[in-house]
């Protein structure tokens, strides 16, 4: 069981940053056209271009990664949000650190960043507040 748990979690693991990459090429897309286009701030621009990566990760989550297949609900689509309003934000922080104050060129700065924050923050919480895996204990099912 141990065996199977951590073969598991590491092919969750792998999807779910498979899934982190196609969000943030959609993300830095957003980052690139908010920036160079608008001339919006870049800690703004982190924040929206995050935003934008939102759905597509959660798409690709819900159904690759964690292999989740009930239906979307209300609740789910809350805890995803939470977690990433919270990502946005810490992109938005450490993209001020990064990006601006050590002046690294921004796009190198998103991706040191996104790959930051998705160990430390994204993937762990995905998987314990948004994909949790409802386990039916023996007793429940012959109820």
């Amino acid at each position: 069981m141990l065996i199977d748990g951590s073969v598991n979690n590491a092919r969750q693991m792998l999807a779910a940053g498979f899934g982190g990459v196609v969000a943030t090429v959609c993300d830095v897309v957003a980052l690139v056209l908010l920036v160079e286009v608008l001339q919006v701030a870049i800690p703004v621009s982190a924040f929206l271009a995050s935003a934008v990566g939102a759905a597509a990760c959660f798409l690709l989550n819900k159904h690759v990664a964690f292999r989740d297949r009930t239906p979307v609900t209300l609740s789910q689509v809350v805890r995803f949000g939470f977690v990433a309003v919270a990502t946005a934000c810490l992109m938005a922080v450490m993209m001020k650190l990064v990006a601006v104050d050590l002046r690294v060129p921004y796009l190198a700065a998103k991706l040191i960043c996104a790959a930051a924050i998705f160990v430390a923050w994204t993937y762990p919480a995905q998987r314990r507040l948004v994909f949790v895996r409802r386990e039916i204990s023996p007793s429940a099912s012959l109820a």
